[in-house]
């Protein structure tokens, strides 16, 4: 989870102080609908690679849906707790 806080600890700094050419920040100022699309995208392109059975692939787009998610986490201000307290209230 160390590198997952991170990540998102990154896409909320960007949320805060933009920088020019960050693609975090295209996607935060084009807004929900946008980081929305790209996370159904990286969805579709990851079920494509689970059908291929193609592992460095699936791979590398489960780590773009979870970026997606983590974008649109930070734009919509869920936190990872909030996501954890979910999670673990389905356990029960």
């Amino acid at each position: 989870m160390d590198t997952l806080n991170e990540l998102y600890s990154v896409i909320l700094d960007r949320k805060a102080n933009p920088t020019e050419g960050s693609y975090t920040n295209y996607l935060l100022e084009k807004g929900t609908e946008k980081i929305a699309k790209k996370v159904g995208e990286e969805a579709v392109e990851t079920a494509i690679a689970a059908a291929k059975q193609d592992r460095q692939e699936i791979i590398g787009e489960i780590a773009d849906v979870i970026y997606h998610i983590l974008v649109l986490m930070a734009d919509q201000n869920i936190s990872i707790e909030d996501v954890e307290a979910e999670l673990k209230s389905r356990r029960s």
